[in-house]
């Protein structure tokens, strides 16, 4: 063999291992930095392929490296993922995975959450909570059914607007009957011993409303109905918000006490304090020491329906304020709530917790104040 073959042959070999090296090492992303594997169990991966990238806060920090069936039909659809070594700084045991769109109709990726400086880091095969995708289809149904209801809507304003021009024929001859004298109104507007009589009738009617509120008040402790509102644990669901912030101040606290929400109240989806006594060392430290600002931060578990555990964690941050405005002889002004739900943070027992967070005095104590809802 001529050496001008052997140089051909060579060159022909030396290009087609370049060749597959750059299909091999374009194919594994990460190649020579550190990584871990974690799960994240999905009812259904929603057109998640593998390859797919995975982001925490946006940024890209792994890749799904295999998508695993069920072994039988109750079980989930298993995804693993390669994530970067140094995301355990911030994915920890209470990170939430979910499958996320880019655009509306662009690629699926895996999203991870932030998780709590409280829980400790993953490790290498751990599992993650994860949210079920959103069903794109389900969003084009009820598009479609509001177009359809739009349309309706249009044709009964048609209607409705016929409806309208004929009764202003109508206002223009009762007004006339009116200013003439005609009728119980054309009466009333000019005879004041009516409007006299009138004006008595809706001052007993507003007698009557203070009446049936003072009765309501009272229905509350009656012996047959009090057992309804000690099992809900508050009498008055218009207090939810009345002490609420919107967030916790950004500054140094001056102690933080933290309770399970399952230890604390018995039952997950409870606001009633089944061991309040656990608080007692909180009012101590309240009467104790001087402070500016105290926040009582309530978050629920996952389960449940969103609205539903927002309104709970309200309602258990305002079940520990009244215990220890009344049970400590403490500024209560100073005693504020904030119920995020679900929030960020909530515990893997799907219970959750609450965080009572005492700021020193001396600072501006004045909280941001709620959204109005």
């Amino acid at each position: 063999m001529s050496s001008t073959v052997r140089l051909g042959a060579f060159i022909l070999v030396s290009l087609i291992l370049f060749g597959v090296m750059v299909f091999w090492v374009g194919d594994r992303q990460f190649l020579f930095s550190r990584t871990y594997h974690v799960k994240a169990p999905f009812e259904n991966v929603a057109g998640l392929d593998e390859g797919a990238p995975v982001r925490a806060g946006g940024v890209r920090v792994g890749t799904v490296e295999r998508i695993h069936l069920p072994h039988q039909p109750g079980d989930k659809v298993s995804v693993i993922l390669k994530l970067e070594n140094s995301t355990r700084e911030v994915i920890k045991k209470d990170s939430i995975a979910s499958i996320e769109t880019e655009g509306l109709l662009g690629s699926k990726y895996v999203a991870i959450s932030f998780g709590s400086m409280e829980t400790g880091q993953v490790k290498d095969g751990d599992t993650l909570e994860s949210r079920p995708p959103i069903d794109y289809t389900d969003v084009a149904k009820k598009a479609s059914q509001l177009l359809d209801s739009a349309q309706e809507a249009i044709d009964s304003s048609k209607i409705a607007i016929g409806n309208i021009n004929d009764a202003s024929d109508d206002m223009k001859s009762i007004t006339g009957k009116m200013d003439s004298g005609q009728g119980t109104l054309g009466a009333m507007l000019n005879d004041q011993s009516m409007y006299r009589n009138l004006n008595a009738t809706t001052e007993q009617a507003r007698a009557g409303a203070a009446s049936f509120q003072e009765d309501m008040e009272a229905l509350k402790h009656n012996f047959f109905l009090r057992g309804f509102f000690k099992k809900r644990g508050y009498y008055d669901s218009t207090e939810l918000t009345k002490h609420a912030i919107a967030r916790l101040p950004n500054r140094s606290p001056l102690r933080t006490f933290t309770f399970d929400g399952k230890e604390l109240f018995g039952k997950p989806d409870s606001p009633k304090l089944a061991k309040e006594k656990l608080l007692n060392e909180v009012g101590t430290f309240l009467e104790s020491n001087p402070y500016g600002l105290a926040v009582i931060a309530a978050q629920t578990g996952l389960t449940g329906e969103q609205e539903k555990n927002l309104q709970l964690s309200q309602a258990r941050a305002m079940v520990v304020r009244q215990y220890l405005a009344q049970k400590f002889r403490v500024d209560d002004t100073r005693i504020k709530t904030m119920g995020t739900g679900e929030g960020g943070q909530a515990s893997l027992d799907r219970s959750g917790r609450v965080t009572i967070v005492i700021y020193p005095e001396g600072q501006d104590r004045r909280p941001v104040a709620a959204k109005q809802r």
